[in-house]
């Protein structure tokens, strides 16, 4: 089971807001996930990025992969990935 860290898209149409979430790849962007480790909200000045560096580590340690947006949402919030 391929393991990514990606985001999952909520908010109203034209207002985005995502959650940062542990998911099967094969799984939909907005289906099922198996965690949710923090949220981003590219509507504030400046953007909020939270993120639960514990398990953002702890899955990186069991293989999961950020997708390249999760990587440099890590880059801008201050979190080296191991």
């Amino acid at each position: 089971m391929p393991v990514r860290i990606r985001l999952k898209r909520l908010g109203a149409k034209k207002k985005p807001f995502y959650r940062i979430v542990v998911a099967d790849s094969r799984s939909p962007r907005d289906g099922r996930f198996i965690e949710e480790i923090g949220y981003y909200n590219p509507r504030t000045e400046p953007s909020t990025i939270e993120i639960n560096a514990e398990k953002a580590k702890e899955w990186i340690s069991k293989g999961a992969k950020p997708s390249d947006t999760v990587k440099a949402l890590f880059a801008r919030a201050g979190f080296q990935g191991k």
